[in-house]
């Protein structure tokens, strides 16, 4: 099974962290990451991106009600109390910012990537990947929490 590269995942820590800066007006820290199955529960919301090209797989990115709510709120400049059409737009949105911003790092250095339009996912849902396995990288986004999960390898 194929193992990440660290030139492969700075690209999307880079860019999720600064992207949900930006759009969030608050402070990200990147924490330690982790080898984890992709299995979430009920409440769990999942912005799921593949990436096709130098790189293959998906990068997703999951968070709880309370926090896709409060992602939402930063982004949209409102309270968001639940996940709505406007609200969910404003996640998928949110996947679509970090992945170009990590497909523009890729094209600096010469890789090229390409993204697929981002789905959202509710509720319990687990995947599988028989060729790579998930990177966990929790972020905290102040009282917030994001977990952006890369299932990706090299093209050879």
């Amino acid at each position: 099974m194929a193992t990440l590269k660290a030139e492969h995942v700075n690209p999307f820590l880079m860019a999720a962290k600064k992207v949900i800066q930006d759009v969030c007006f608050i402070d990200v820290e990147v924490k330690r990451p982790i080898i984890k199955e992709t299995t979430f529960g009920d409440d769990i919301w999942v912005i799921i991106i593949g990436v096709t090209g130098e790189i293959k797989g998906q990068v997703l990115l999951a968070m709880d009600e309370k926090n896709a709510c409060g992602v939402a709120s930063k982004m949209c400049m409102m309270e968001v109390l639940q996940i709505d059409d406007f609200a969910a737009s404003a996640l998928s949105e949110l996947g679509n910012m970090i992945m170009g911003n990590a497909a523009t790092v890729f094209s600096a250095k010469g890789i090229g990537i390409d993204i697929t339009p981002p789905t959202l996912s509710h509720g319990e849902v687990e995947f599988k990947s028989t060729y790579v396995k998930s990177l966990c990288v929790p972020m905290g986004v102040g009282d917030i929490q994001v977990d952006l999960f890369l299932a990706l390898k090299e093209d050879n």
